[in-house]
């Protein structure tokens, strides 16, 4: 009986054929030779489309979709006509958002870039807004209130024959009648703490540096009561007499007519509570009535700015060109 011998280098050889063999329709399962497309690279939309997509997005409201069209335009189309208008809107957007600080950077990117733009004076008229909005209560700290002020200021110095200039200066009063409100309050708490002293000087700041606001009637007749709780009885029929003659139909003026009529104080000089005081028709009158500094009819109550209208807004969309459903979009 015979026996083969099997050659050991002839196994190996065979077993690294094998082994190689399972390799290769390994890698050749896994697409590696061409059998299977790669992936493609998402298209960004055009610089156009961007813009637009953004206009669409704040007409529908969708204001945190919009900031990031403009801001994907603005980082990859840097050099593009749209940018200018990006900037701007991507403000808007913010602003209508709610969201003021981002909104007053954007602007301030807007304005440092493009100081001569015929936007110009409605991004500064927007930043202004962006700090209107934010002024505080009474009750807090008015730093807002004077940043705000300064904004507006600006608009009316800078384009005082725009179409903002007029609605800014309708709001710095807003603003003096809020700043003269937070006086008030001061001296009220200091009358009640019988700081006198302290009270006297709040109230007189409000006749003095807010003499426009609604809030000078009442800082009148409270110095009628301090003067009259200090006893200077000269001072406080003067206070009265000025109340009196500015605001005769004032509830403040009856207030202090009353008070002085209990004291014995009043005179020919006080007119009667509610009926307008006229200067006598005679040639001899040479001196007008006493005046709060030139008091004059107080605006509203601080209000709040309207939202603005996206119609309204200066930069128009430019020619619709949707982006198509499957273009992905770096947020």
């Amino acid at each position: 009986m015979s026996v083969s011998v099997i050659n050991p280098l002839s196994v190996r050889c065979r077993i690294r054929q094998l082994a190689t063999a399972s390799l290769l329709l390994g890698l050749s399962g896994c697409g590696l030779f061409g059998h299977e497309k790669a992936p493609e690279v998402p298209k960004l939309a055009s610089a156009e489309t961007l813009y637009n997509n953004g206009i669409d997005a704040l007409r529908t409201r969708r204001y945190t979709l919009a900031a990031a069209e403009f801001e994907v335009l603005q980082q990859n189309y840097p050099y593009s006509g749209y940018v200018a208008n990006a900037q701007l809107m991507e403000g808007y957007a913010y602003y209508l958002k709610g969201k003021y600080p981002e909104a007053v950077q954007q602007l301030n990117r807007f304005i440092g870039l493009h100081p001569t733009s015929a936007d110009a004076a409605y991004a500064y008229y927007l930043r202004a807004l962006c700090y209107y909005e934010q002024i505080a209560d009474v009750q807090r700290d008015q730093q807002g209130t004077v940043e705000s002020m300064d904004a507006l200021e600006e608009v009316i110095t800078r384009f005082p024959q725009s179409k903002y200039a007029r609605d800014a200066q309708l709001k710095i009063d807003l603003c003096r009648d809020h700043l003269a409100g937070k006086e008030m309050q001061v001296g009220r708490y200091y009358q009640q703490e019988r700081n006198y002293e302290a009270a006297i000087n709040r109230y007189q700041r409000v006749v003095q540096d807010f003499q426009t606001t609604n809030h000078v009637p009442e800082a009148l007749e409270r110095m009628v009561e301090v003067y009259l709780d200090l006893g200077l009885t000269d001072q406080a029929r003067k206070s009265g007499i000025v109340l009196g003659y500015n605001y005769p139909g004032s509830k403040w003026y009856r207030f202090a007519y009353n008070n002085l009529k209990r004291y014995k104080l009043l005179n020919e000089k006080f007119p009667i509570p509610g009926k307008l005081v006229t200067a006598p028709a005679t040639p001899a009158q040479t001196a007008p009535p006493p005046t709060a500094a030139g008091a004059a009819p107080a605006p509203a109550a601080m209000g709040q700015a309207q939202p603005l209208d996206i119609k309204k807004a200066p930069v128009a969309p430019v020619k619709a060109e949707p982006a198509a459903p499957d273009q992905a979009r770096v947020l």
